[in-house]
């Protein structure tokens, strides 16, 4: 957690984390979703702190907004909007012009909607997926691609009775390279790294590729699930 900077008089200013922390009950709150091995909804945190549910996602946004937690909607195939999860955020966002830029880009198609970013991010992957070294692979060029932007993917092994090599392969991403930004845009940047996943499988052999994006569905990791259209010819095995 960062510390508060010295002013010119020599008083400590205080950063939004320290303001953040101001009150026992949002401290409280900080660490539980630390502490958790899974995200947490508000509901859930209302149930293990015992404040009232207003009080305590007031809480939580607060945090979001102090960079010390993100938040991203996870379906878990119930009907209507999924709910807000938690997590703890990265301890410290990687500083930079870049940042500041994706920033400015990433407010610019929230404005746009989530088809908006999905359609960038897919073009996008169509880039990487040409930097590749698995052209024609599907699933290892987005493995490839995903680990050199640091999300840590892995691939899950095939499960309940489903054959190894599987239409609907599954990658766990274990970490987020942008996770500051998420916490600021959560459903836009999630529709722009599904995009993007898209464009690579796309891009690599999987012409009619889907990929979906589920943040928070697994312990620790959000899941990607990608469903690999029937093709025809060479160049096309995931």
């Amino acid at each position: 957690m960062k510390t508060g900077k010295p002013g010119p008089s020599g008083e400590t200013n205080e950063t939004p984390q320290h303001r953040a922390l101001g009150t026992a009950s949002r401290a409280a709150i900080l660490r539980l979703v630390r502490d958790s091995d899974d995200s947490l909804t508000a509901a859930e945190v209302v149930a293990r702190i015992g404040l009232h549910a207003s009080t305590v996602r007031a809480h939580l946004e607060q945090l979001v907004d102090a960079g010390l937690l993100m938040k991203a909607r996870a379906s878990d195939g119930a009907p209507g909007r999924p709910a807000w999860r938690y997590r703890a955020a990265a301890p410290e966002p990687a500083p930079g012009p870049y940042r500041t830029l994706a920033k400015a880009l990433l407010d610019h198609l929230a404005t746009a909607g989530g088809k908006a970013a999905r359609e960038a991010g897919e073009a996008w992957g169509e880039q990487l997926a040409a930097t590749t070294t698995e052209s024609g692979r599907p699933v290892e060029a987005a493995l490839e691609v995903l680990q050199g932007l640091g999300f840590d993917p892995r691939r899950q092994p095939a499960s309940g009775g489903e054959p190894s090599g599987s239409r609907e392969p599954e990658i766990h991403l274990h970490t987020c390279p942008f996770l500051d930004l998420v916490g600021e845009q959560p459903d836009v940047m999630c529709a722009l790294h599904a995009g993007m996943i898209r464009g690579v499988v796309r891009a690599a052999g999987a012409p009619q590729a889907q990929a979906v994006l589920e943040p928070f569905a697994a312990p620790n990791a959000c899941v990607v699930r990608l469903r690999l259209a029937p093709t025809r010819g060479k160049g096309a095995r995931s």
